[in-house]
């Protein structure tokens, strides 16, 4: 196996954190560092340093501030690009702080430094996570998917979708975007953005949503 995935749950809305990275070179990515607290930050920056780990990118699955608050708080850490997809940009920068305001936040996001699009590949060591546009939880909300794996922010989650009532949402995006990760293979590991882990074929088989398909 390439890859190790270590998750945190940081921030008022228990988001999860993933510090994924390649065994053999140890090189890194964070994924969705949604903590304002630096305590939160400093336990995986321990995680990073313990296991000596070359943090490359900062990839955020969509622009909602409970996964991007921290990347400001990362880069400062580690001079690594933010990755985001090119519709949820509009979240980051100026006219982000007013979007973190409208979710109620204090922080939000320096400008990305990399516009994601559909079908992109991140690499770092010997993995490759291919990026699929998912739409519906906000716009430009993506999916990672991997060899054994699938970070699907707040696109799927164990039992449950994203809320599609946000600015930015859209319900008939996400009904495509669900069929998209229907098409996965079942055994893939699903790491979503809020709580525990699942795979494609038991959302298949049992979450209500996908059912409807």
């Amino acid at each position: 196996m390439a890859m190790e995935t270590k998750g945190f749950d940081v921030g008022t809305l228990s988001t999860n954190c993933y510090v994924a990275f390649c065994i053999k070179s140890n090189e890194a990515v964070i994924i969705d560092p949604g903590f304002e607290e630096s305590q939160e930050a400093a336990l995986i920056f321990s995680f990073i340093e313990k296991k000596r780990l070359k943090l490359k990118l900062i990839i955020n699955t969509h622009g909602h501030p409970d996964h991007v608050c921290g990347n400001e708080i990362v880069k400062k850490k580690y001079p690594v690009p933010i990755a985001v997809h090119e519709s949820d940009a509009f979240m980051f920068g100026e006219s982000g702080k007013k979007v973190a305001e409208f979710f109620g936040f204090d922080h939000s996001s320096p400008p990305p430094d990399i516009l994601l699009h559909d079908n992109d590949v991140v690499k770092f060591g010997d993995v490759a996570l291919r990026v699929v546009h998912t739409p519906g939880h906000s716009a430009g909300s993506v999916v990672l998917v991997g060899e054994k794996e699938v970070f699907s922010g707040d696109t799927l989650f164990e039992g449950s979708i994203g809320r599609t009532d946000f600015p930015w949402s859209s319900e008939l995006d996400m009904k495509f975007s669900l069929k998209k990760l229907s098409e996965l293979p079942d055994d893939l590991l699903v790491y979503p953005g809020h709580g525990p882990k699942t795979r494609i074929g038991e959302e298949k088989r049992s979450n209500p949503v996908m059912q409807q398909l």
